[in-house]
């Protein structure tokens, strides 16, 4: 099993499930719940690789001092996501089942991803 090469493929498979999903949803004829996952996506790629460059950040040999920059995006994450999607739920510009469909694109990279490190376990034995 290569952790290195399945951390590289993660965010290819999430960006895929988000691009394939908004566009069935697109392709069904309801522009404003495409928009609302694709969103919802964005946001929760975006936390992915705040998240992903946090821990690589803290896991690196011999670095003292963490930059400000890392901290900030740590410490921010959740609060601006938090904001945004309040804001689309006050305002009701995009369904918010479809903002919290999105969210869920990690779990679904993570989901391939696991069955592929499985697949490969698999033919391993």
């Amino acid at each position: 099993m290569d952790l290195a090469r399945a951390e590289a493929r993660l965010p290819r498979w999430m960006a895929g499930c988000a691009i394939v999903a908004a566009a069935l949803i697109l392709a069904s004829g309801h522009l404003r719940l495409a928009l609302g996952f694709a969103l919802g996506a964005f946001l929760a790629v975006l936390g992915y690789y705040w998240l992903h460059e946090v821990i690589a950040t803290l896991m690196s040999a011999g670095q003292v001092k963490i930059p400000r920059r890392v901290i900030a995006k740590f410490v921010v994450r959740y609060p601006l996501m938090f904001g945004i999607v309040f804001l689309f739920y006050k305002t009701g510009w995009l369904p918010m089942v479809a903002i919290l469909g999105g969210l869920f694109v990690p779990a679904a990279g993570v989901m391939i991803e696991g069955a592929i490190q499985a697949a490969q376990s698999y033919r391993q034995t």
